[in-house]
Formats: C-alpha cells, sequence, structure tokens
C-alpha cells in the first residue's frame, strides 16, 4: 500500500505520460458531502497554525466520480465557487453548522482547445471582480487566460499574452489575482532557467484580456523547494501566496507568505514572509486555493485542496482566522 501510494505521488507531481487522458465531466445531480476533519488529529485543541486560528474545516466527498481536482475558489458569504483542474465548476451554500446546500455542478462553456481532452481545460487559476461579476481564468498548457460572464455563462475575451508564452509546460498561470485597483498579478508554477532567479510573474495593469501588452514582468522567489499555487489581496492591499511541495517523506506538504504590494516593480526579485506551515501533525495536502472574506473585523482565509482525483488524496476546505499585526506605515 505505501509503495503503490508512493508511486501515485510521484506520478501527481510530475507526469510522466504523455497520452491522451479523456477530460472527466460532471453529471447532472449534484451531490456533496461535507464531513468535519482536525487541524491536528492528535491535539484538537491546539488551533494554532503560525499567523492563523483553525476555525474548522470539511472533507468535501461525492458519489461523481469527476468530483475534486480544485485549483482555485471564490468565496462570497455562504456561496462557495470551486474550479477545478479540468474545467469544471461546482457551486454551493454552506452556513456555519457546515452543512451544504444548493449544490451546483457546472462546465466551462467553452476553453483552449476542443475539451475532449482533460489537457485543453487545464484551469488552475481564477480572479472575479466582485462589481461586474465578470471571471477570468488561467490556463496552464495554453498559457492563456479567458474571460467569462458572470456565474460562467459564456465566453467575452481570451488571450495568450505574449509575457506568458515562454512559459514551460506545465508551468502557466498557476496563480493569479485581480487586485482592487483593477491590475492583474500572474503567477507562473514552474521557476525559470539558470541563471534567471524565481519564477516567472506579471502585472498587467489593467484586464489582460482587452490590453495584455499593458504590465511588465517580475520575479517571484518561494520558499525553497516550493511552488506558488495561489495568490490573493487583503483588504490592507497586502498579498497572501498559497505554496505547495511533495516529498516521499512528507507527500504533499503547504506554505503561506506575506508579500508587501510596494515590492513588486519592473524587473523585480520578489519574495514573502513565512506565516503558516502546514506539515508535521497539521492535516496537510495537496493545497491550490485561496479565498479571503471578512466577519466583523476578523478577515477569514479559506484554504482548498486538489485531489488529483487520486484515493490518497483529499479535497479539504479549511477555514482560518488571519492573525497578522497591522502593516506598518510606509
Amino acid at each position: 500500500m505505501r509503495i503503490a501510494s508512493v508511486v501515485l505521488l510521484t506520478l501527481a507531481v510530475v507526469p510522466g505520460w504523455t497520452g491522451t487522458v479523456p477530460r472527466p465531466i460532471l453529471g447532472n445531480d449534484p451531490d456533496i458531502t461535507a464531513t468535519p476533519v482536525l487541524l491536528r488529529a492528535k491535539d484538537p485543541d491546539n488551533r494554532k497554525l503560525g499567523a492563523l486560528t483553525y476555525l474548522g474545516g470539511v472533507r468535501l466527498t461525492s458519489r461523481d466520480r469527476a468530483f475534486g481536482g480544485f485549483s482555485a475558489m471564490r468565496v462570497e458569504g455562504d456561496r462557495f465557487t470551486l474550479l477545478s483542474d479540468f474545467g469544471s465548476v461546482v457551486r454551493f451554500r454552506m452556513g456555519r453548522d457546515w452543512k451544504i446546500t444548493e449544490p451546483q455542478f457546472l462546465t466551462l462553456p467553452d476553453g483552449p482547445g476542443t475539451g475532449w481532452e482533460k489537457r485543453d481545460r487545464d484551469s488552475e487559476s481564477m480572479a472575479v471582480d466582485p462589481e461586474t461579476g465578470r471571471i477570468w481564468v488561467g490556463f496552464e498548457g495554453a498559457n492563456a487566460i479567458w474571460r467569462y460572464a458572470p456565474d460562467f455563462a459564456a465566453v467575452e475575451r481570451h488571450v495568450q499574452p505574449a509575457a506568458m508564452a515562454k512559459w514551460r509546460p506545465p508551468s502557466g498561470p498557476e496563480a493569479m489575482v485581480r487586485l482592487r485597483s483593477g491590475a492583474f498579478l500572474v503567477f507562473a508554477e514552474g521557476g525559470r532557467a539558470p541563471p534567471h532567479v524565481g519564477n516567472d510573474a506579471v502585472r498587467f495593469a489593467g484586464d489582460p484580456t482587452e490590453d495584455p501588452t499593458r504590465g511588465f514582468r517580475f520575479s517571484y522567489v518561494p520558499p525553497e523547494k516550493y511552488l506558488p499555487t495561489d495568490a490573493v489581496e487583503l483588504p490592507d492591499g497586502r498579498l497572501l501566496v498559497l505554496h505547495r511541495a511533495a516529498s516521499l517523506r512528507e507527500g504533499f506538504t503547504g506554505i503561506i507568505s506575506v508579500v508587501e504590494p510596494s515590492m513588486i516593480r519592473p524587473g523585480a526579485v520578489v519574495r514573502g514572509q513565512e506565516i503558516a506551515r502546514l506539515a508535521g501533525d497539521v492535516i496537510h495536502d495537496n493545497y491550490e486555493a485561496l479565498a479571503v472574506t471578512q466577519e466583523k473585523d476578523a478577515t477569514i482565509l479559506w484554504l482548498a485542496s486538489d485531489d488529483n482525483q487520486m484515493w490518497f488524496e483529499q479535497s479539504l476546505l479549511l477555514k482560518f482566522r488571519l492573525d497578522l499585526p497591522p502593516r506598518k506605515a510606509g
């Protein structure tokens, strides 16, 4: 059993087979079960994790075999939208009792390629304009960004920015965040070839599907042996970046770092400061999605994992309170 797990883990992180993989499609009977999970199974009363306080979490399961693979997330009040890495969308409502209601299964109306193969809809990142409801999705294999109408009703625009054209597969737009200013930050998953430092990243001055030439490149240096998988903007303007690593000894682990936006300038080499690590006795998996909400004076951080549709991984949805000290002036 352990040998099989190691082999599957390796295949999940470093795919070595390039044959055709049909894209799994969710059915028309949405079915989701939420099962509570502990942050630390052996120390359930310990809810501190660096600059985070654990408020609860669940494991999401479904009878639908196409369920899972979540790589991006949006949370608005009690409404959750999870985007899979094969172009499926799962939506539901979940209150403080952790019970799921109004589940919906959707599929993106269009995207790169024919959509028959899984790699055609390798949707790894998502950003939303809260005022218009428009949605942007980053596709890894195509190094493309597509914009959809609210509720994924239709495709509006799409582009393969020149600034992302040379991102080596499978190192495309793994993380994307729309800032309140209207600018976009997009992070490549893979590192740059030596002698360059860090991972490719781009700041677009506005909607990249309308003017992909306005902006600049910079480099983002993740923690050693980790790769960026998602990013969000905090209410005070700072950024949180989620990272993932995999090893045969620990499996998947995660790190969350905070980044000062003033560091992001043309040609800059940007590093963050670690605020939490998901490893050791903490429940950890292939974390790929972040979302931020507000509850009164508390900033809430949501974290979701991509199970790669592997039996030994989980689709986790965890809730934390962010306990960062206030941002320093200047």
